[in-house]
């Protein structure tokens, strides 16, 4: 025929709920024909084809030619099991022959619907036993779902019934019955509702059995039942019951078992119940040569032991239309990394999945139903396609994301055509015939490790044992899962002697010492270390303050020398000018204090000082007495210890680290000669003495000073007493006495011992010239001062003072003052002074030159 516009109002687009009954109006139109068909319309609108196919709509006159698609009602149309669009092609004829077709695209719209029981409780009422003086626990599993996937809310009614129902629908008893005192049945309302309020009620129905010991008897006469292959488990197959004697009219407490090993069917022990529980597949063998299954079904009264009786019952399988779509392979395993763009295709289920069907109508599948935890980040592109992609970022870091590295979905694939036959793919594991797939996550390396400090501190002990812990860094990484951090030293812990002074834990992070430390070189040690993932790394400073201890002996100069002394040598005199010079890198030179430890025989020796200051002498202490027998030894060895705890209170001294030097001396002691010596001697000592200042000695000023302030104001004081007394007059009389000069380079003004002879010689400290000093010549006040040589290099060490004169008698005074005070008879021509009359002379002609202002006397 000759194509034309007929139909009015099409094509277009319609909705209509889910779930309308039959005869629901979905869309009106008409039908406009030509003059010419007086007849009207030779074909009236009839939908030829649908896309996907479905016989869910059809077409009814309204009258004349008006028109309206309606709703069938089979099937009817399910939002969430079922295509969400049908495109119809509707086709008109009139009777001049001309024809149109268009097409009506009907949308289904999505409704909340009533939930809906599953499994025995779908399909009648649940009657369950229980047998007396079971504990109390759970009973019954309510199995239910929400079509738009909602959580459930389960009650349960009367609530005086000793029972309860969990959030899970699990249905426990709450007491321990007693079939004598309780109830024999109780009938109880499970509602489960949804969060809008929709709900379903069904009964359960609880029956408690007694306790029965007699012999039961089969009272079912059929042995042969039909069944269809492919019956969901739960399915009644027969009810077989028997009955005890011993019951008389009350119901029977029996028990009901199949004796094969045949998994497809179970009985309920208390009812005899038979119900389908596995897969029976007629296509497969050995189904597919013998259709028949055979059950001995046993009957006891007694859970163990007692009366029984069996019976054999055939089963037999009719063969149904039952090829579902089947997907290979049986596993899918599928990787994705974080932060995955949205729109990216994981796994496409048409390239694995086929239907053995050979009908067109029935090999057409569709995938729908896309469920499972995570299933939010995925969406199947469209239910033809079967393609899985990514909807949203999952972002392992996210608290607010669950953080799974491992989704699992759940697709369901069917066919179009009725009846529908399902299979179930799960994205992580497969039970029997399910296939699974695995959706990884992979994490992404995105942040780098940070520590928690910028910078770290540590104070240590320089006496620190090598390889002790001195301290932790510590650094986190904000990926998930946590990337295994490993701690380095990348620079500066080193010195010059040692490559690496420190080490870092990889794991741990705790820092060690590699060598001892030393303040008095390094009083602060600055290094780098940096946290790596093996990708990105970071770094922070590490600080590491020395601290000071007194781990430093003290080091003196000499530390080993040997003496020689004469046995006469007088008390207090520095032996040989000795002395030792000690310095100590961690401590202040008056913490010094020296001791003789050994070879200390009548106490001889001793130093001076003996605390305070960095220079000690060595001192005669007592003379040495031979002739009584007191001394033997002739020989001594002397170990000085020197400490650096002068300072150290007497308290602290228990906890305070001391440290010890120590210096060897070896003294001989040279008794009197019996012979004159006329060689000159080896060497000579020089003893000379200066007062000098020293640092140590701040206080010697500030008395000074504070004397001459007092002497200051007591002058003045004394002056005013004079102005205010009466005056008187005063005789002053100056004796000046007449002296004779000498040449000063005659003068011998110096005397020492011989260390070999013992004996004494004087001295001109300038010429050299030297001479044996007569016994009976007596020493001179000016020239006993003994000066050291090495006391003009010590620089303010310390002040030194040599032996000093022995005291005269008041008579012997007057006569040296009166012999001093007159005046010296000139020696002839050749004849020399005597050392007594030129260093008397020296010393007066000192003190004239003091008279004068002058400082030294003159040359």
């Amino acid at each position: 025929g000759r194509r034309s516009q007929l139909l009015e109002g099409l094509p277009a687009t319609s909705t209509v709920e889910e779930n309308s009954a039959a005869g629901v109006s979905v869309y009106n139109f008409n039908v406009t024909v030509s003059p010419l068909a007086s007849e009207g319309l030779a074909i009236l609108p009839t939908i030829v084809n649908s896309n996907p196919l479905t016989e869910a709509f059809d077409i009814e006159s309204k009258g004349g030619l008006e028109f309206r698609v309606i709703t069938t009602g089979n099937p009817v149309l399910d939002y969430e099991t079922m295509p969400k669009s049908f495109d119809l092609q509707i086709f008109v004829e009139d009777t001049t022959g001309r024809t149109d077709l268009n097409i009506l695209t009907i949308q289904v719209i999505d409704k909340n619907e009533h939930p809906v029981f599953r499994g025995n409780m779908a399909l009648q009422t649940v009657t369950i036993y229980v047998l007396e003086r079971t504990p109390p626990g759970r009973i019954y599993q309510v199995d239910a779902a929400d079509p738009e996937n909602a959580k459930l809310k389960y009650s349960l009614l009367p609530a005086t019934v000793p029972f309860s129902i969990r959030e899970s629908g699990a249905i426990f008893s709450t007491k321990e019955f007693d079939y004598e005192k309780d109830p024999h049945c109780y009938f109880l309302n499970v509602t489960v509702a949804d969060p809008d309020g929709l709900n379903l009620t069904r009964t359960v129905n609880i029956n408690i059995i007694n306790i029965n010991d007699e012999s039961p008897y089969f009272t079912t006469k059929q042995r042969i039942y039909r069944i269809p292959e492919e019956q969901s488990p739960g399915t009644i197959v027969a009810n077989i019951t028997a009955k005890d004697p011993d019951d008389e009219d009350s119901p029977s407490r029996l028990f009901y078992s199949i004796q094969s090993s045949d998994r497809r069917f179970s009985i309920n022990p208390a009812t005899g119940v038979l119900q389908v529980t596995g897969r029976i597949d007629r296509d497969a063998l050995p189904l597919r040569l013998h259709p028949n299954i055979s059950l001995i079904v046993r009957v006891e009264d007694s859970p163990s032991g007692g009366h029984a009786s069996e019976m054999e019952i055939t089963i037999i399988i009719d063969d149904v239309n039952d090829n579902p779509p089947e997907c290979n392979p049986s596993a899918f395993r599928k990787e994705a990394n974080e932060n995955t763009a949205p729109g990216t295709c994981l796994v496409d289920l048409r390239n694995y999945c086929n239907d053995i069907d050979v009908d067109p109508s029935n090999n057409q599948f569709i995938f729908t139903g896309l469920s499972g935890f995570g299933s939010n980040n995925f969406a199947l592109e469209s239910t033809v396609s079967g393609r899985l992609v990514m909807t949203g970022t999952i972002d392992l870091e996210n608290p607010a994301d669950p953080g799974v590295e491992v989704y699992t979905l759940t697709v369901r694939v069917q066919d179009i055509a009725h009846p529908n036959y399902s299979s179930k793919y799960s994205f992580y594991i497969s039970f029997d015939n399910i296939i699974y797939i695995y959706i990884r996550i992979k994490p992404v390396n995105e942040f780098f490790p940070v520590f928690r400090n910028l910078s770290y501190v540590f104070s240590v002990s320089e006496i620190t044992k090598v390889g002790s812990s001195i301290g932790r860094v510590h650094a986190i990484d904000k990926d998930w899962p946590p990337n295994v951090i490993t701690y380095s030293i990348v620079a500066g812990a080193g010195t010059r002697d040692y490559t690496n002074i420190f080490w870092i834990s990889p794991t741990e992070g705790d820092v060690k010492i590699l060598a001892r430390l030393d303040y008095e070189t390094t009083q602060k040690h600055i290094f780098t270390v940096q946290a790596s993932d093996q990708e990105k790394s970071t770094t922070a400073s590490v600080t590491v303050n020395v601290l000071e201890e007194n781990d430093e002996e003290p080091v003196c100069s000499p530390n080993f020398f040997s003496l020689q002394i004469p046995v006469n040598l007088a008390v207090g005199t520095n032996i040989n000018g000795f002395r030792i010079e000690c310095q100590d890198r961690d401590s202040d030179p008056r913490s010094f204090h020296y001791f003789i430890n050994e070879g200390t025989v009548s106490q001889h020796f001793t130093f001076s000082p003996s605390a305070g200051s960095n220079t000690s002498h060595l001192i005669l202490a007592s003379r040495f007495d031979y002739e009584s027998g007191l001394d033997t030894k002739w020989i001594y060895s002397l170990r000085v210890h020197i400490t650096d705890d002068n300072l150290v209170s007497a308290r602290d001294k228990t906890t305070h680290l001391i440290k010890t030097g120590t210096v060897t001396l070896s003294i001989r002691v040279i008794p009197n000669p019996t012979t004159a010596t006329t060689t000159t001697p080896g060497f000579t000592v020089v003893t000379k003495r200066e007062n000098l200042y020293s640092p140590s000695a701040w206080y010697v000023p500030f008395a000074i000073s504070a004397g001459g302030v007092l002497l200051l104001g007591l002058l003045g004081y004394l002056g005013l007493l004079l102005l205010r007394a009466r005056p008187a007059r005063f005789h002053f009389t100056f004796c000046v006495p007449s002296q004779t000069m000498t040449k000063v380079n005659t003068v011998f003004d110096g005397e020492a011992r011989d260390p070999v002879t013992g004996r004494m010689y004087e001295f001109n400290t300038r010429s050299g010239a030297r001479r044996w000093k007569k016994s009976n010549e007596p020493l001179q006040p000016m020239l006993a001062m003994q000066v050291m040589s090495s006391a003009t290099e010590n620089k303010g060490q310390g002040v030194h003072r040599a032996e000093a004169p022995s005291k005269k008698e008041p008579s012997e005074k007057r006569k040296d003052l009166t012999a001093a005070t007159k005046p010296a008879a000139k020696p002839s021509a050749g004849q020399s002074e005597t050392p007594g009359q030129a260093g008397l002379r020296f010393q007066k002609k000192k003190e004239e030159s003091e008279d004068r202002g002058l400082s030294s006397p003159p040359p």
